[in-house]
């Protein structure tokens, strides 16, 4: 897998995200043949993402450093290990699952900055609302505040409003509300096989989820 090139841009992110997510989507749901996911295919669809946190500025640039950071990290991990399951395994045998920069912990929070996404999506559909100070408090209520410092997430509501409308979100992504519509819900719907997926290799292992 090429490294990410940060500069490339895409015109229509939505369309890419939720494709590639289709995809990965389809293989987790195909698992029964005894091939588990692979990283470098997982960082490819995960790459993507962080459009979406850049175009929504100064409220998010900490989730997405924080995010893109460590995609890095498995992107170096994909050089040695093939699969999702084998950054477990090795951090299991090693005993480093939540140490700071293990390939573990770097694969739990990608998995939060998908989740954040779906759950910004979900918020957006349900709500015409012009502004997405709500739509952005809520989701990141729901999925990262738990797991944040008081520190971060001060910075983060205090940030909440200097995002763009939601008429300027559409506008950066290339996007009309009925075509956003479609390709939020492909992504909600693709996107949770693949949380739950992660979840589980977690739980197999007898690693809790609160961290």
């Amino acid at each position: 897998m090429p490294e990410m090139d940060e500069r490339v841009v895409i015109q229509q992110p939505l369309s890419a995200i939720a494709e590639a997510f289709e995809k990965l989507s389809k293989r987790v749901k195909e698992r029964n043949n005894g091939n588990d996911i692979r990283l470098d295919t997982f960082c490819e669809a995960a790459s993507l993402v962080s459009v979406l946190f850049r175009s929504l500025g100064l409220a998010f640039k900490f989730a997405e450093l924080e995010y893109v950071a460590k995609l890095h990290g498995l992107l170096e991990a994909s050089k040695t290990c093939s699969t999702l399951p084998d950054i477990l395994n090795l951090d299991v045998a090693s005993d480093t699952v939540k140490t700071s920069g293990s390939f573990s912990r770097n694969l739990r929070r990608v998995r939060q900055g998908l989740d954040l996404v779906r759950a910004i999506f979900e918020q957006l559909l349900s709500t015409d609302d012009s502004s997405l100070k709500e739509v952005a408090s809520t989701a990141y209520g729901q999925v990262c505040a738990p797991y944040h410092t008081w520190a971060v997430r001060t910075a983060v509501y205090a940030g909440m409003y200097t995002l763009p409308t939601r008429d300027q979100l559409l506008m950066k992504l290339n996007e009309t509300e009925q075509s956003a519509d479609k390709k939020m819900r492909r992504y909600i719907a693709a996107s949770l096989p693949i949380i739950e997926y992660i979840d589980k290799l977690y739980l197999a292992r007898n690693i809790t989820l609160d961290w």
